[in-house]
Protein backbone atom coordinates (compact mmCIF):
# COMPACT_ATOMS: atom_id res chain seq x y z
CA UNK A 1 0.00 0.00 0.00
CA UNK A 2 1.30 3.45 -0.91
CA UNK A 3 2.29 5.41 2.15
CA UNK A 4 2.66 9.09 2.86
CA UNK A 5 6.04 10.31 4.13
CA UNK A 6 6.22 9.93 7.89
CA UNK A 7 5.15 13.02 9.79
CA UNK A 8 7.97 15.01 11.40
CA UNK A 9 8.42 14.54 15.13
CA UNK A 10 6.29 17.02 17.01
CA UNK A 11 7.64 19.25 19.80
CA UNK A 12 7.32 17.94 23.32
CA UNK A 13 5.61 21.09 24.63
CA UNK A 14 1.92 21.73 23.83
CA UNK A 15 1.19 24.33 21.17
CA UNK A 16 1.10 27.91 22.38
CA UNK A 17 -2.21 28.67 24.04
CA UNK A 18 -3.15 25.01 24.36
CA UNK A 19 -4.44 23.52 27.57
CA UNK A 20 -1.89 21.91 29.85
CA UNK A 21 -1.90 18.10 30.07
CA UNK A 22 -2.87 18.27 33.73
CA UNK A 23 -6.16 20.01 33.01
CA UNK A 24 -6.83 18.74 29.49
CA UNK A 25 -9.27 15.99 30.42
CA UNK A 26 -11.48 18.28 32.47
CA UNK A 27 -11.31 21.31 30.21
CA UNK A 28 -11.64 19.47 26.90
CA UNK A 29 -14.07 16.75 27.86
CA UNK A 30 -16.63 18.04 30.28
CA UNK A 31 -15.14 20.22 32.98
CA UNK A 32 -15.18 23.97 33.33
CA UNK A 33 -13.33 26.18 30.88
CA UNK A 34 -12.93 29.92 30.76
CA UNK A 35 -12.71 30.08 27.00
CA UNK A 36 -13.68 28.25 23.84
CA UNK A 37 -11.77 25.26 22.60
CA UNK A 38 -9.49 26.21 19.70
CA UNK A 39 -7.68 24.40 16.91
CA UNK A 40 -4.51 24.71 19.04
CA UNK A 41 -6.16 22.57 21.72
CA UNK A 42 -7.05 19.99 19.09
CA UNK A 43 -3.47 19.93 17.81
CA UNK A 44 -2.18 19.51 21.36
CA UNK A 45 -4.54 16.57 21.94
CA UNK A 46 -3.02 14.84 18.90
CA UNK A 47 0.46 15.40 20.31
CA UNK A 48 -0.57 13.80 23.60
CA UNK A 49 -2.33 10.89 21.92
CA UNK A 50 -5.73 11.87 23.35
CA UNK A 51 -8.93 10.92 21.57
CA UNK A 52 -11.87 13.34 21.48
CA UNK A 53 -15.55 13.27 20.48
CA UNK A 54 -17.44 15.41 17.99
CA UNK A 55 -21.19 15.60 17.41
CA UNK A 56 -23.28 17.46 14.90
CA UNK A 57 -25.64 20.19 16.12
CA UNK A 58 -28.10 22.35 14.24
CA UNK A 59 -29.88 24.48 16.85
CA UNK A 60 -29.12 26.40 20.03
CA UNK A 61 -31.04 24.14 22.44
CA UNK A 62 -29.44 20.87 21.36
CA UNK A 63 -26.02 22.51 21.16
CA UNK A 64 -26.35 23.82 24.71
CA UNK A 65 -27.02 20.30 26.00
CA UNK A 66 -23.94 18.92 24.24
CA UNK A 67 -21.87 21.88 25.41
CA UNK A 68 -22.83 21.24 29.03
CA UNK A 69 -22.06 17.53 28.53
CA UNK A 70 -18.51 18.48 27.57
CA UNK A 71 -18.45 17.76 23.84
CA UNK A 72 -15.40 19.79 22.76
CA UNK A 73 -16.15 20.12 19.04
CA UNK A 74 -19.50 20.44 17.29
CA UNK A 75 -20.07 20.30 13.55
CA UNK A 76 -22.93 22.27 12.05
CA UNK A 77 -23.08 19.83 9.19
CA UNK A 78 -24.97 20.10 5.95
CA UNK A 79 -26.44 16.81 7.18
CA UNK A 80 -29.06 19.20 8.54
CA UNK A 81 -30.55 18.87 5.08
CA UNK A 82 -31.45 15.23 5.76
CA UNK A 83 -32.04 15.52 9.50
CA UNK A 84 -33.99 18.76 9.87
CA UNK A 85 -34.82 20.42 6.56
CA UNK A 86 -36.52 17.53 4.80
CA UNK A 87 -34.14 17.19 1.84
CA UNK A 88 -33.27 13.75 0.49
CA UNK A 89 -29.55 14.60 0.32
CA UNK A 90 -27.22 17.36 1.48
CA UNK A 91 -26.93 18.82 -2.03
CA UNK A 92 -29.85 21.33 -1.83
CA UNK A 93 -28.61 22.95 1.41
CA UNK A 94 -27.77 26.63 0.88
CA UNK A 95 -25.16 28.90 2.40
CA UNK A 96 -27.95 31.06 3.85
CA UNK A 97 -29.33 28.01 5.66
CA UNK A 98 -25.89 26.99 6.94
CA UNK A 99 -25.24 30.52 8.18
CA UNK A 100 -28.53 30.62 10.09
CA UNK A 101 -28.02 27.18 11.65
CA UNK A 102 -24.38 27.87 12.54
CA UNK A 103 -25.27 31.16 14.23
CA UNK A 104 -27.88 29.36 16.35
CA UNK A 105 -25.35 26.75 17.50
CA UNK A 106 -22.78 29.42 18.35
CA UNK A 107 -25.37 31.29 20.42
CA UNK A 108 -26.24 28.10 22.30
CA UNK A 109 -22.67 27.27 23.31
CA UNK A 110 -19.92 28.79 25.44
CA UNK A 111 -16.92 26.48 25.20
CA UNK A 112 -17.10 24.11 22.23
CA UNK A 113 -15.25 24.74 18.99
CA UNK A 114 -17.98 25.21 16.37
CA UNK A 115 -17.18 24.06 12.83
CA UNK A 116 -19.52 25.23 10.06
CA UNK A 117 -19.97 23.20 6.87
CA UNK A 118 -19.54 24.87 3.51
CA UNK A 119 -22.46 23.48 1.47
CA UNK A 120 -22.38 22.23 -2.10
CA UNK A 121 -21.91 25.04 -4.60
CA UNK A 122 -20.32 27.45 -2.12
CA UNK A 123 -16.66 26.66 -2.82
CA UNK A 124 -16.37 24.48 -5.94
CA UNK A 125 -15.78 27.45 -8.26
CA UNK A 126 -12.42 28.07 -6.66
CA UNK A 127 -10.50 29.72 -3.82
CA UNK A 128 -12.12 33.15 -4.13
CA UNK A 129 -15.64 31.76 -3.85
CA UNK A 130 -14.54 29.56 -0.96
CA UNK A 131 -13.10 32.54 0.90
CA UNK A 132 -16.24 34.58 0.33
CA UNK A 133 -18.45 31.76 1.64
CA UNK A 134 -16.25 30.92 4.61
CA UNK A 135 -16.04 34.58 5.55
CA UNK A 136 -19.82 34.67 5.88
CA UNK A 137 -19.79 31.75 8.30
CA UNK A 138 -17.05 33.36 10.38
CA UNK A 139 -18.39 36.95 10.38
CA UNK A 140 -22.16 36.37 10.40
CA UNK A 141 -22.41 33.09 12.31
CA UNK A 142 -19.30 33.30 14.50
CA UNK A 143 -17.93 29.82 13.81
CA UNK A 144 -14.37 29.01 14.84
CA UNK A 145 -13.61 26.93 11.73
CA UNK A 146 -15.17 25.69 8.51
CA UNK A 147 -15.30 22.28 6.84
CA UNK A 148 -15.24 21.46 3.16
CA UNK A 149 -15.14 18.26 1.16
CA UNK A 150 -12.44 17.02 -1.17
CA UNK A 151 -8.75 16.19 -1.06
CA UNK A 152 -6.45 17.17 -3.91
CA UNK A 153 -9.29 18.89 -5.74
CA UNK A 154 -9.86 21.26 -2.79
CA UNK A 155 -6.19 21.96 -2.06
CA UNK A 156 -6.21 25.53 -3.40
CA UNK A 157 -9.39 26.44 -1.52
CA UNK A 158 -8.01 25.18 1.79
CA UNK A 159 -4.71 26.96 1.23
CA UNK A 160 -6.31 30.37 0.67
CA UNK A 161 -8.68 30.03 3.62
CA UNK A 162 -5.83 29.12 5.97
CA UNK A 163 -3.67 31.95 4.61
CA UNK A 164 -6.60 34.28 5.31
CA UNK A 165 -6.83 33.16 8.94
CA UNK A 166 -9.76 30.75 8.70
CA UNK A 167 -9.11 27.27 10.19
CA UNK A 168 -10.24 24.45 7.90
CA UNK A 169 -11.34 20.90 8.68
CA UNK A 170 -11.08 18.79 5.53
CA UNK A 171 -13.34 15.86 4.60
CA UNK A 172 -12.28 12.92 2.41
CA UNK A 173 -13.46 9.37 1.75
CA UNK A 174 -17.20 9.33 1.25
CA UNK A 175 -18.14 12.94 0.51
CA UNK A 176 -21.97 13.21 0.65
CA UNK A 177 -22.06 16.32 -1.56
CA UNK A 178 -20.78 14.08 -4.37
CA UNK A 179 -23.52 11.49 -3.88
CA UNK A 180 -24.70 11.88 -7.48
CA UNK A 181 -21.24 10.86 -8.71
CA UNK A 182 -20.07 8.26 -6.19
CA UNK A 183 -23.20 7.08 -4.36
CA UNK A 184 -23.12 5.94 -0.74
CA UNK A 185 -20.40 3.29 -0.63
CA UNK A 186 -17.12 2.56 1.11
CA UNK A 187 -14.20 4.57 -0.27
CA UNK A 188 -10.53 3.53 -0.45
CA UNK A 189 -10.99 -0.17 -1.19
CA UNK A 190 -8.35 -1.57 -3.50
CA UNK A 191 -4.76 -0.49 -4.04
CA UNK A 192 -5.48 2.37 -6.45
CA UNK A 193 -8.33 3.82 -4.38
CA UNK A 194 -6.28 3.56 -1.19
CA UNK A 195 -3.35 5.32 -2.82
CA UNK A 196 -5.66 8.15 -3.93
CA UNK A 197 -7.10 8.55 -0.45
CA UNK A 198 -3.59 8.77 0.99
CA UNK A 199 -2.72 11.44 -1.59
CA UNK A 200 -5.89 13.33 -0.63
CA UNK A 201 -4.95 13.17 3.05
CA UNK A 202 -1.46 14.46 2.36
CA UNK A 203 -2.84 17.22 0.13
CA UNK A 204 -5.20 18.66 2.76
CA UNK A 205 -2.48 18.49 5.41
CA UNK A 206 -0.02 20.29 3.13
CA UNK A 207 -2.67 22.92 2.37
CA UNK A 208 -2.94 23.71 6.09
CA UNK A 209 -6.08 21.90 7.28
CA UNK A 210 -6.04 21.45 11.07
CA UNK A 211 -7.95 18.13 10.92
CA UNK A 212 -9.49 15.78 8.38
CA UNK A 213 -12.70 13.75 8.48
CA UNK A 214 -12.42 10.20 7.11
CA UNK A 215 -15.90 8.94 6.20
CA UNK A 216 -16.74 5.34 5.33
CA UNK A 217 -13.14 4.25 4.88
CA UNK A 218 -11.75 0.77 5.67
CA UNK A 219 -10.48 0.70 9.24
CA UNK A 220 -6.99 -0.44 8.21
CA UNK A 221 -6.60 2.43 5.76
CA UNK A 222 -7.91 4.97 8.27
CA UNK A 223 -5.41 3.67 10.82
CA UNK A 224 -2.56 4.13 8.33
CA UNK A 225 -3.65 7.68 7.49
CA UNK A 226 -3.81 8.46 11.21
CA UNK A 227 -0.28 7.15 11.74
CA UNK A 228 1.34 9.16 8.96
CA UNK A 229 -0.46 12.49 9.41
CA UNK A 230 0.49 14.99 12.09
CA UNK A 231 -3.01 16.54 12.00
CA UNK A 232 -5.91 14.79 13.77
CA UNK A 233 -8.17 12.40 11.88
CA UNK A 234 -11.89 12.30 12.66
CA UNK A 235 -13.57 9.02 11.84
CA UNK A 236 -17.14 8.28 10.88
CA UNK A 237 -17.43 4.70 9.74
CA UNK A 238 -13.63 4.53 9.66
CA UNK A 239 -12.83 2.18 12.53
CA UNK A 240 -11.44 2.78 16.02
CA UNK A 241 -7.91 4.01 15.28
CA UNK A 242 -8.67 7.60 14.26
CA UNK A 243 -7.87 10.44 16.66
CA UNK A 244 -11.53 11.43 17.06
CA UNK A 245 -15.01 10.15 16.28
CA UNK A 246 -18.04 12.02 15.00
CA UNK A 247 -21.69 11.00 14.73
CA UNK A 248 -24.80 12.74 13.49
CA UNK A 249 -26.64 13.45 16.71
CA UNK A 250 -30.06 12.30 15.50
CA UNK A 251 -28.52 8.93 14.58
CA UNK A 252 -26.67 8.70 17.90
CA UNK A 253 -29.82 9.36 19.95
CA UNK A 254 -32.18 7.20 17.91
CA UNK A 255 -34.27 9.94 16.31
CA UNK A 256 -33.54 8.92 12.74
CA UNK A 257 -36.34 6.85 11.25
CA UNK A 258 -35.70 3.72 9.22
CA UNK A 259 -32.30 2.13 8.76
CA UNK A 260 -29.19 3.82 10.08
CA UNK A 261 -25.63 3.16 8.86
CA UNK A 262 -23.81 0.14 10.25
CA UNK A 263 -21.21 2.34 11.94
CA UNK A 264 -23.78 4.15 14.11
CA UNK A 265 -24.14 3.23 17.78
CA UNK A 266 -27.45 4.38 19.22
CA UNK A 267 -27.05 5.60 22.80
CA UNK A 268 -30.76 6.26 23.35
CA UNK A 269 -34.13 5.80 21.64
CA UNK A 270 -35.47 9.34 21.74
CA UNK A 271 -37.81 8.68 18.83
CA UNK A 272 -39.84 6.29 21.00
CA UNK A 273 -39.57 8.55 24.06
CA UNK A 274 -40.93 11.51 22.09
CA UNK A 275 -43.65 9.46 20.42
CA UNK A 276 -44.74 8.06 23.78
CA UNK A 277 -44.89 11.52 25.32
CA UNK A 278 -46.93 12.83 22.38
CA UNK A 279 -49.39 9.95 22.70
CA UNK A 280 -49.76 10.55 26.44
CA UNK A 281 -50.41 14.24 25.86
CA UNK A 282 -53.04 13.47 23.21
CA UNK A 283 -54.80 10.97 25.47
CA UNK A 284 -54.87 13.45 28.37
CA UNK A 285 -56.37 16.16 26.17
CA UNK A 286 -58.98 13.84 24.65
CA UNK A 287 -59.83 12.38 28.05
CA UNK A 288 -60.10 15.77 29.72
CA UNK A 289 -57.32 15.12 32.26
CA UNK A 290 -55.11 17.96 30.99
CA UNK A 291 -54.97 20.72 31.92
CA UNK A 292 -55.92 20.36 35.58
CA UNK A 293 -56.14 22.96 38.35
CA UNK A 294 -52.38 23.15 38.89
CA UNK A 295 -51.90 23.92 35.19
CA UNK A 296 -54.38 26.78 35.15
CA UNK A 297 -54.08 30.50 35.88
CA UNK A 298 -56.82 32.33 37.87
Amino acid sequence: MTQLPAAPKQPEQPAQGALKPSDSSRALYGGKSTRRITVRDIAAAKERGEKWPMLTAYDALTASVFDEAGIPVMLVGDSAGNCHLGYETTVPVTLDEMTMLSAAVVRGTRRALIVGDLPFGSYQEGPVQALRSATRLVKEAGVGAVKLEGGERSHRQIELLVESGIPVMAHIGLTPQSVNAMGYRVQGRGEEAAAQLLRDAKAVQDAGAFAVVLELVPAELAAEVTRVLHIPTVGIGAGPETDAQVLVWTDMLGLTGGRVPKFVKQYADLREVMAGAARSFAEDVIGGTFPQKEHSVH
